[in-house]
């Protein structure tokens, strides 16, 4: 016990962890060991991670076979930039464009707002190089999260990130996110259809017609919006943005650093849609987060404008870390194990069997609606059903307590939108067993509808 208060105490002196200030009485769980779908604490504490660490963690903990594909390429070569070449970095590229069914280059960094940080710099010098000159802006959907520096933040649809940040990045604008259960045309509840979806994808057409189609480079979004609430678009929306695209010549960039790699149920969300995308952005999956990797992949007839034939026709960024040797390793190593194990496919079943036992707690008074697709589900929180009132953060952290306190971690969208921040996040590793997802399951309902008999879900044993 003494060693667990010092360690805690150092934690405090010493740590600033994500999305937190200075305060002094911070109860911070340390994590010492990782199997499966599991976590253990410094105290001994098993808990299921139900959001794979931050969606990342998608071949599940402890794959031995992807910190020896680091070990190996590290022994033989730890390091070398990206202004030449190397063989995992030209291995995951092809694998890359076998995963996206279409012809793409890849740059290489080492985060999704890396990613999408380079994908702006591309489009805009693209059009540039493309006779497009004035094309700079971009459009975007409030509620969305794109990242954390300063142009991908500026893209980020979420108030309360920014708010003490700005001024951010030029040229962003917002429109409204295909909402279905607060949908802005009909009386939502999650029955919107095309009519709606049509609706949704003109307010982008608009914004483009009215800032001048000369003038927007890219329309950035994610297949589904994540961190903003889990927001599942209705059917046509997609299609109808990647139409709007072509008709404008705006491109598209697909953010899929969090829907990417199976974790939908496709191998890409956007996949989900038949549209073939400019730009595609991916990071955290793309190595199960066993190294710190991302890619921007790149249509090649874009690519093929920077041809570098003048001072500036080449582009001009680069990246210490992106495209490490190590990383691109553990990235071909982990996109096998995918394949091997048919954990895209795994995700769409498993991802059926979640929603399915999770619509016993719909007739909840304080669930307004359970949404997702294959292994990313969120639960939206209200105070009644009848007024759709979002849940109060003192309800919402409840939840989130109740779930930990049974051993079970959960997420929620927090510091996004004033207001909405009352969705209960799950992503939980796509090889997650039977047992987990019923401990998943039984340990949610056990939280809102409470348990008769006083007993408490099961934790499978230590496999």
């Amino acid at each position: 016990m003494q060693d667990t208060r010092d360690l805690l105490a150092k934690d405090r002196r010493y740590v600033w962890h994500a999305m937190t200030g200075f305060d002094p009485e911070a109860a911070t769980m340390v994590v010492t060991e990782a199997e499966g779908a599991w976590v253990t604490d410094v105290d001994g504490n098993r808990y299921l991670d139900g959001m794979a660490g931050l969606w990342s963690v998608n071949v599940g903990y402890g794959r031995e076979e992807l910190a020896r594909a680091a070990y190996e390429q590290l022994t033989t070569m730890p390091f070398y930039p990206m202004m030449q070449g190397h063989l995992p970095a030209i291995e995951l590229a092809e694998k890359l464009n076998e995963w996206l069914k279409d012809e793409y280059v890849i740059f290489y960094s080492n985060s999704g707002s890396e990613a999408n940080e380079t994908a702006f710099k591309i489009a805009r010098q693209y059009h540039q190089q493309n006779g497009d000159p004035g094309r700079w802006k971009f459009v975007s959907r409030y509620r969305a999260y794109h990242g954390n520096t300063l142009g991908s933040l500026a893209a980020t649809g979420h108030a309360l990130r920014k708010y003490r940040y700005e001024p951010l990045a030029p040229g962003f604008l917002h429109v409204s996110p295909p909402d279905g259960y607060r949908c802005i045309y009909c009386e939502g509840g999650g029955e919107c259809g095309r009519e709606c979806a049509l609706k949704y994808a003109k307010e982008i057409e608009r914004v483009i017609e009215w800032e001048l189609p000369e003038t927007v480079a890219a329309v950035i979004m994610e297949p589904i919006i994540t961190g903003g609430g889990i927001i599942v678009p209705p059917e046509g929306y997609v299609e109808e943005v990647g139409q709007v695209c072509e008709r404008t010549g705006v491109l598209l960039i697909m953010d899929e650093v969090i829907c990417g790699f199976g974790r939908t149920g496709e191998r890409f969300g956007h996949q989900h849609y038949g549209i073939r995308p400019d730009i595609v952005t991916m990071a955290k999956g793309i190595t199960s987060s066993y190294f710190p990797l991302s890619a921007t992949a790149v249509k090649r007839t874009l690519f093929e404008k920077f041809e570098g034939t003048d001072q500036y026709g080449r582009l001009r960024h680069v990246n210490t870390f992106g495209g490490h040797p190590a990383g691109c390793a553990v990235a071909v190593r982990n996109l096998r194990v995918f394949e091997e194990e048919g954990l895209v496919e795994r995700s769409a079943a498993m991802g059926e069997k979640l929603r399915a036992g999770l619509s016993a707690i719909e007739d909840n008074p304080h669930v307004g609606q359970v949404r997702g697709k294959g292994l990313l589900c969120g639960i939206e929180l209200v105070e009644d059903r009848e007024s759709r009132q979002p849940a109060s953060a003192a309800r919402v952290a409840e939840v989130v307590s109740g779930c930990k306190e049974r051993g079970l971690i959960v997420g929620k969208n927090g510091d996004t939108t004033p207001g909405f921040n009352n969705v209960i996040t799950l992503s939980p590793p796509l090889n997650i067993t039977d047992e987990d997802l019923e401990f998943i399951v039984e340990t949610i309902k056990e939280v809102f509808e409470g348990n008769a008999e006083g007993e408490r879900p099961v934790r499978p044993p230590v496999a």
